[in-house]
């Protein structure tokens, strides 16, 4: 086959605008001017110029309501994140949500959008989609009620096109209610996702109207099956001609197939389309390669006014995914073991706003620690974080609810789900279904009914609903408290997900082994388990060939569930000001926590830190909790990467060294304090005993006789400087774009000071904006907004958002008595 190289330029034919607030400032810009006018479809970020307001309003969603007082802001948006009106906080210790929301207040919100519609695009179909709103949001357009919207994890469209004015200023409207406690964790609140117009001829693809899959696959050739849903809006049949043609990585065409189509009036018509792909590039986790599909509908040249009708281009991958009771997970033929981290949707100090960038550093961050995969707890995660899965490679679990018909809390899903389940289960599979990270689709985590002939038969009309929309994937769920009285639910489940499998009341034998006695076709995976039995956990799926996986509770730190990885549970008293869940592999600023060193040397991940060092404090790090329970093990050792322990000269203090190495030897001073082996029998893990005194504690790793790292602790003088480091210098101009900038509280060598707290403020010049600041801090009650930030072990975070200006971004720190410092960051114009 002749190849040909098309390039995939979405300005052209599917215009893709940001919209700037045009109402505010300069009225007299129509951004709906920069689209071509040959493009069949036209999808506009409708993110900017927003108005809000915190609190309840009467009749705010009338057009000419005077909104000019409330506050100019973009989207993404979450107001619990936000200082508490008149306070420097976004904690109150009496918060509805308490501990399970980490103390953040939610309630009530508005948001008003002003813009204007040419007269020249009626014709035209518009579509507008929010992303993700949380929640229970009300919908107008001119005052004209669009609907409710009670689901706060998942995205919904509505056809605008014939409540919209031609020639005249339009007003979106929306309602968010987030009230009562409705959330076992950090929600956030408001319109948290993006929101984007899709301009449409009458006659396109309907709305996630595409589905591809990969039915046969080889290293020679691959079937790529794609279904298209054409919807024909007009009153008379036309004849189309529907033309999917296969982009390969370089942009060359791989395979192209049309197919010539009557369309009824006012209807959808289904399209089925096979092509092969010769000596297909496959995408796997260590090999993410991504294909596109341009799908193109082009009138027919025997109907009134030929032409191009629409166009979208769809990436996805090719690659198989198997499963058995033998083998367990099968990627393109090879067997593969899930290094999985549980994740739920917030972004540090961000709250819950989902930022492109902010979603593409947490997968990276995974990425970079040695993780395969990841499960999104508990609910369809933004279009955003699973495009980084399939960029970088990590395998998905997509998953719908944390509660069916009985609740957890007395204000959450449970209400909806009746009326709802079935539209939000579309919303995600549809939406998601062309990723090729996704490989399981879930239905619930840990319901409270799954042990009830009711539960049963609910977990079965789900996964049949997720099977009818897409038979490709298996689907799974969570399960807790695990046995016999679970095989029904189980019965339902393609896979077997199991929650805190390691451990338990099961005598010598593990719950996988007694459960492949009793039901030996189950295939089974650890959904969840503890930080502190990443060892067992991580041994079930070495020694248990049909256990394919095990997900950490949690790779990402998360806010809510206060202290859950310290004070654990049970939940009697008032946790405040903890707010941090502080169980996180990684941080909420994205800093490597000590189980994540530990990991690196338990997976064996020489990419990462496989050797590291770390002390256990003469006294606890917090104060702990009396009676905390014995199977509350969110929590990791209570160990520092500290040397500088004034007033303990002398003192004998507890040393760990995580060593993926044969043998490790620990240093103090250049003095050798002896060798240790870490090995499967001593989990990796060495200790000494070690009189303290300052100065350098060295580990080395050998294996062979040879040695192949080391790692140090030094101790630190008073901290003297500072230092700003930019995870990106170059950031695009398009008002959303991050770069993360980590600050250091450095002595006069160079050595962070792993105690200093010192008090830093910022400041910006330039085309840029101080979105957020943070720490790891569980315990600060901080404002996450105001430029400054006191430090935490030695160190905080600051966010830069680019606007939609090019030039020079400087960010300054200061700090009494010590050297200030500036990062300098170049904002990029789109195209250069």
């Amino acid at each position: 086959m002749e190849q040909r190289r098309m390039q995939v330029l979405p300005w052209v034919f599917c215009t893709c605008v940001f919209l700037s607030d045009c109402f505010s400032e300069s009225r007299q810009v129509n951004l709906f001017d920069q689209i071509a006018d040959d493009a069949p479809r036209s999808r506009l970020l409708f993110d900017f110029g927003w108005r809000f307001y915190r609190g309840g309003v009467d009749n705010a969603q009338a057009p000419d309501f005077d909104d000019s007082a409330w506050r100019l802001i973009d989207l993404p948006h979450d107001w619990s994140i936000e200082d508490i009106p008149g306070t420097n906080s976004p904690l109150d210790s009496k918060a509805v949500g308490g501990i399970d929301t980490g103390y953040f207040v939610g309630g009530i919100g508005w948001y008003r959008k002003t813009f204007h519609v040419p007269r020249g695009l009626a014709g035209k179909q518009f579509h507008l989609q929010f992303g993700g709103i949380y929640m229970n949001a009300d919908i107008w357009l001119n005052g004209q009620p669009l609907g409710n919207h009670p689901y706060g994890y998942t995205a919904f469209w509505y056809d605008v096109t014939d409540k919209l004015l031609y020639g005249a200023e339009n007003v979106v409207a929306v309602k968010v209610r987030n009230e009562g406690k409705n959330s076992r964790w950090y929600s956030g609140s408001g319109i948290y996702r993006h929101v984007w117009l899709t301009l449409l001829n009458p006659i396109h693809i309907a709305h996630w109207g595409t589905a591809i899959t990969t039915p046969d696959v080889t290293q020679e050739k691959a079937k790529v099956a794609v279904q298209t849903e054409v919807e024909n809006s007009t009153s008379e049949a036309r004849e189309i001609v529907l033309r999917t043609t296969i982009l390969d990585p370089q942009g060359m065409q791989a395979a192209t197939v049309t197919t010539q189509q009557l369309l009824p009036p006012g209807d959808k018509t289904e399209i089925h389309q096979d092509m092969q792909v010769h000596s297909p590039a496959l995408w796997s986790t260590d090999t993410p390669v991504l294909y596109t599909a341009v799908t193109e509908i082009i009138e027919s040249s025997n109907s009134i006014g030929s032409g191009l009708l629409d166009r979208i281009e769809t990436p996805f991958g090719i690659r198989s995914i198997e499963f058995s009771a033998e083998k367990g997970l099968l990627l393109n033929g090879q067997s593969i073991m899930i290094k999985g981290a549980c994740m739920h949707h917030g972004n540090g100090p961000l709250g819950a706003a989902a930022y492109d960038r902010a979603e593409e550093r947490r997968v990276e961050l995974m990425k970079a620690s040695g993780y395969n995969s990841i499960r999104c707890a508990h609910n369809p995660p933004s279009e955003a974080f699973l495009d980084a899965c399939d960029r970088l490679g990590l395998l998905v679990i997509d998953e719908a609810f944390d509660m069916w018909e009985v609740q957890n809390w007395p204000q959450d899903y449970h209400l909806y789900f009746k009326e709802w389940w079935k539209r939000d289960i579309e919303s995600m599979v549809l939406r998601d279904r062309n990723h090729p990270s996704i490989f399981m689709w879930s239905t619930g985590n840990e319901i409270k009914e799954m042990a009830t002939p009711r539960g049963v038969a609910t977990s079965r009309v789900l996964t049949d609903t997720v099977h009818a929309l897409d038979p490709t994937r298996p689907v799974t769920a969570a399960i807790n408290n695990l046995g016999p009285d679970k095989d029904p639910f189980f019965a339902t489940l393609d896979i077997a997900g199991y929650n805190y499998s390691f451990g338990g009341d099961h005598g010598k034998k593990s719950i996988f082994e007694l459960d492949r006695g009793r039901v030996p076709d189950r295939i089974m995976y650890c959904a969840e388990s503890y930080p502190l039995e990443a060892f067992g956990a991580w041994m079930n799926v070495l020694d248990y060939p049909y256990v394919f996986g095990d997900y950490v509770w949690t790779g990402f730190d998360y806010l809510g569930e206060a202290s859950i990885g310290w004070l654990g549970y049970l939940h009697r008293d008032n946790f405040h000001p903890w707010h941090q869940a502080f169980c996180g592999d990684i941080d909420i600023c994205g800093f490597k926590r000590p189980q994540s060193y530990y990991r690196d040397a338990l997976w064996q991940h020489r990419e990462g830190s496989p050797l590291s060092v770390f002390v256990k404090p003469p006294q606890p790090s917090f104060e702990m909790l009396p009676g905390k329970k014995g199977w509350s093990k969110w929590n990791w050792q209570d160990v520092v990467a500290d040397w500088n322990w004034p007033g303990h000269g002398g003192e004998s203090l507890e040393v760990i060294v995580y060593s993926a190495y044969e043998k490790v030897e620990l240093i103090l001073n250049g003095r050798s304090l002896g060798t240790r082996d870490t090995n499967r029998s001593t989990e990796w893990t060495a200790q000494w005993q070690v009189p303290y005194q300052p100065g350098t504690l060295a580990a080395l790793g050998y294996e062979g006789g040879r040695k192949l790292a080391s790692w140090q602790l030094r101790t630190a003088e008073q901290a003297s400087k500072i230092k700003l480091t930019a995870d990106r210098t170059e950031i695009r101009a398009d008002g959303q774009d991050l770069s993360y900038i980590t600050v250091e509280l450095l002595d006069t060598r160079g050595i962070r000071h792993p105690k200093a707290q010192n008090l830093i403020e910022f400041s910006i010049q330039g085309p840029g904006t101080i979105v957020a600041v943070g720490s790891s801090n569980p315990r600060s009650t901080e404002s996450y907004r105001q430029p400054q930030r006191r430090a935490y072990q030695g160190r905080c975070l600051v966010i830069v958002k680019s606007s939609k200006k090019a030039g020079t971004i400087t960010l300054s720190a200061t700090s009494t008595g010590l050297q200030s410092a500036d990062v300098v960051i170049t904002s990029i114009a789109n195209g250069n």
